[in-house]
């Protein structure tokens, strides 16, 4: 089994209604993974070094796990985020996961 993160800005460069572009996402992996969850109420504060300047930003994060890990899917639809956030890059993570 595997936790996929996706590692949203909380203030993305496109023009868009940011809570329903979560509430779309949530809902979309919800129907085809089974469920997944938004970490919302407070957002996480990122820092990293860029050309030796320290860049910061707020993200979401939403969780889903899923038995078979279909990386390609994964790629495309990183890619796909990217363009509607009009965003450089995204991370989205995969981690093993064992139920206890």
């Amino acid at each position: 089994m595997h936790l996929v993160q996706l590692f949203i800005p909380a203030t993305p460069r496109a023009s868009i209604d940011f809570e329903d572009f979560v509430a779309s996402v949530q809902r979309e992996m919800t129907e085809r993974f089974g469920g997944a969850t938004a970490y919302l109420s407070s957002p996480a504060k990122g820092l990293w070094s860029k050309d030796r300047n320290i860049e910061e930003d707020e993200i979401v994060v939403i969780e889903v796990m899923t038995d078979d890990l279909d990386r390609n899917w994964w790629h495309q639809y990183r890619r796909k985020l990217e363009h509607m956030l009009n965003q450089d890059e995204l991370l989205v993570r995969a981690l093993p996961v064992e139920k206890l």
